[in-house]
């Protein structure tokens, strides 16, 4: 007997005394965890598809520990833009071990009573959440807005360029297209970062391209320069 049960997002094909690893669970190690989210289950060739679960069905497990995943290297790379980043991630894993399928049961049949009993005592609550999380994460939008741009696209600036330019306040396009070539090499040449040795000339004539979003002017001119330098 197996089934296909989907877990923290993740669907696997599990039975009775099987080890899975799934993404990090909450519950704590040595506890039990039931998941009645089961698409598929086969007694015995006797196979039941749900629509999208199967009502009744679930699975019993024991949470074994929690650990992290095997390092996995993260490499990105801009062509011509001197951009290279390295990055390590280790997952997040808790190890469950599957100690029975429940074919059938009354877990989903409970709360239909309920709802039959008392239908609009449920729904009020259900409005009144809905609304609560809507009023969290109102305040949460302004964390995300970010008023600056990724001058990285500009020809020539790399990350540590483009760290000293946001730091001298220049972290927008039209704020770079406003600067001149003598303010934009005075801020690099005060930069800690070795960034002494860039032209900035043609910056501001990129940056005001990329403020206007004239994104395939801006690659063409590119395509006609080296390392941000006119050829």
């Amino acid at each position: 007997m197996y089934a296909i049960v989907e877990i923290a997002g993740q669907q696997f094909k599990v039975s009775k005394d099987l080890k899975v690893y799934v993404h990090r669970l909450a519950s704590e190690e040595g506890s039990k965890v039931s998941f009645d989210k089961v698409l598929l289950l086969d007694d015995n060739g006797n196979v039941t598809l749900g629509a999208p679960a199967i009502e009744g069905a679930s699975v019993e497990a024991k949470v074994l520990q929690h650990l992290k995943g095997d390092k996995v290297i993260i490499f990105k790379k801009k062509r011509r833009k001197g951009y290279k980043k390295r990055n390590g991630h280790r997952q997040y894993l808790t190890q469950i071990l599957i100690e029975g399928i429940v074919a059938t049961g009354a877990k989903k049949a409970a709360p239909k009573a309920e709802k039959v009993e008392a239908p609009k005592a449920e729904k009020a609550p259900k409005a009144e959440k809905l609304v609560e999380a809507v009023e969290v994460k109102a305040p949460k939008a302004p964390k995300a807005k970010k008023s600056g741009d990724d001058l990285v696209i500009i020809e020539g600036i790399g990350p540590k360029a483009a760290e000293a330019l946001v730091a001298a306040g220049i972290d927008t396009f039209a704020k770079l297209a406003a600067a001149s070539a003598e303010e934009v090499k005075a801020i690099l040449d005060a930069s800690t970062s070795k960034v002494q040795h860039l032209d900035p000339t043609t910056w501001a004539q990129q940056a005001q391209l990329a403020a206007d979003g004239k994104m395939d002017e801006l690659k063409k001119l590119q395509d006609e320069l080296n390392g941000g330098k006119a050829v």
